[in-house]
């Protein structure tokens, strides 16, 4: 009813996964920061995570971890299983699995994937989904996820069609707060759920991304800037650029982009649509 992701790249780990399953993203990922990332599918079973992400923490290997985790449970024949570890990756497609269904792993040492899904259209959304995840090495691993979800969505995905997708990912230092929560995004109920996923995903880059871009706010770059808030009537007491664009992005939830002295690319790009500037 699935197809997923199960990925580390460096120090950052995930899971991307759609179906046509109400709220898949409530029983298929998660992720130990660290450890390990596990996806449960097909006739998921919810306690494969933790029996999983603790075997990984207990120093396991992946396959080893998987193995045991089958070896305890009757249904197992019913079961998909994709786990990445600090070691490497694993998968498991049981015998009794709605065809088409399958997986496959890899990785180099310092990225590992384990990708399978079943009741798909056919063995081509496990392999775009292989060659989209390899194909976008250096983006962000969130990103590296997505791009391969939408992929395999693109190639035919869950042959029932589509339903909820979810992307949940973790890096040390990352996200709102510096939480180390890269993403963790769900579309519990949606036609058309792995392209509303990848829309909410572009939000939340916006939102909680790190500066890009930067651009020093002096010259013709500050006098813009300048204009642009006072069109949005954003002057504050202090009545500096500096001050204003900051008051402004605290209120359009852009503040983890703040970059002293200067304004980030994707700012500006908010800004000037704001303000009704076309470029």
């Amino acid at each position: 009813m699935t197809f997923s992701i199960v990925a580390r790249d460096g120090a950052a780990w995930g899971v991307a996964v759609a179906s046509k399953f109400l709220s898949v993203g409530s029983i298929v990922p998660e992720v130990r920061a660290g450890t390990g990332a596990v996806a449960t599918q097909a006739w998921g079973r919810y306690a494969y995570r933790a029996e999983v992400l603790d075997a990984l923490s207990s120093g396991s290997p992946a396959p080893a971890a998987l193995a045991a985790a089958l070896a305890a449970d009757e249904g197992r024949e019913h079961r998909q299983l994709g786990v990445v570890g600090v070691d490497g990756a694993a998968t498991h497609t049981g015998s009794e699995c709605v065809p088409w269904a399958g997986g496959r792993t890899g990785g180099d040492g310092t990225t590992a994937y384990a990708i399978q899904g079943n009741i798909l259209t056919g063995p081509e959304v496990v392999d775009e989904m292989e060659r989209a995840w390899l194909a976008s090495a250096g983006r962000p691993l969130d990103h590296r996820l997505l791009d391969a979800l939408l992929a395999g969505d693109a190639a035919g995905g869950d042959s029932r069609g589509r339903q909820s997708a979810a992307l949940l990912a973790r890096a040390p230092g990352a996200g709102y707060d510096r939480s180390g929560i890269l993403a963790d995004l769900r579309v519990d109920d949606h036609p058309d759920a792995p392209a509303e996923l990848a829309r909410v995903h572009e939000l939340h880059t916006l939102y909680f991304g790190a500066p890009e871009g930067v651009r020093s706010l002096d010259g013709e770059l500050r006098a813009e800037v300048r204009m642009l808030l006072d069109r949005l009537g954003r002057r504050t007491g202090e009545d500096t650029v500096e001050a204003d664009l900051e008051a402004w992005m605290g209120e359009v939830n852009l503040e983890t982009r703040l970059s002293p002295g200067g304004i980030d690319a994707r700012v500006l790009e908010e800004l000037r649509r704001e303000g009704g500037v076309v470029r």
